[in-house]
């Protein structure tokens, strides 16, 4: 019985023995270009040297191939995007409900709980929900909106003015830049 081992990665890059074009333009390690040559010599060449051919820019005409370590660039190649995934911030977007007879102390309550969201770098959906004959007064909720923007705007930008969807009213607020 005759077992065979398939590699299976989510490189698109060819190396060695599958890369099958005849012409190639290579590239040494050291990034000197040693010309066009056909993929039998220059895989020789990097057997010779104890590295990896490796197919960088499929599309060209002829395709260019770089003799490399590719372990190496692997490793490299994986440390850079841990590191890129490490320096991005995933913003979240927290929601604040308001009615539009709220109360002065619970606006403040829903202002100081807005503010702590901005200051952790949250963006903030306002949203105001409107019931029954509140419909015939959605400029109220306006004006409710643009006054928590007001409270708001120390920490954070309005982002998205207060727009009517169906029976709420939204508004997005993103913190504003760290200097």
């Amino acid at each position: 019985m005759l077992w065979r081992c398939f590699t299976i990665s989510k490189n698109e890059q060819q190396i060695n023995e599958e890369i099958r074009d005849k012409e190639l333009r290579v590239i040494d390690s050291d990034g000197t270009q040693l010309g066009i040559l056909s993929a039998k010599d220059a895989l020789k060449i990097a057997i010779e040297r104890n590295l990896d051919l490796v197919k960088i820019a499929p599309q060209a005409t002829p395709p260019v191939c770089k003799i490399m370590d590719y372990g190496k660039y692997r490793f490299e190649q994986a440390k850079r995007e841990k590191e890129a995934r490490k320096n991005q911030k995933v913003v979240d977007i927290k929601e604040i409900r308001l009615s539009l007879n709220i109360d002065t102390a619970d606006f403040n309550t829903k202002v100081n709980h807005a503010n702590k969201f901005l200051k952790s770098g949250d963006k903030v959906k306002v949203s105001v929900r409107f019931r029954g004959r509140e419909m015939a007064h959605t400029s109220l909720g306006t004006d409710l909106l643009k006054r928590f923007a007001e409270s708001c705007s120390e920490l954070g930008n309005v982002e998205k003015i207060p727009k009517l969807e169906g029976r709420s009213m939204v508004m997005f607020i993103s913190p504003k830049p760290v200097k």
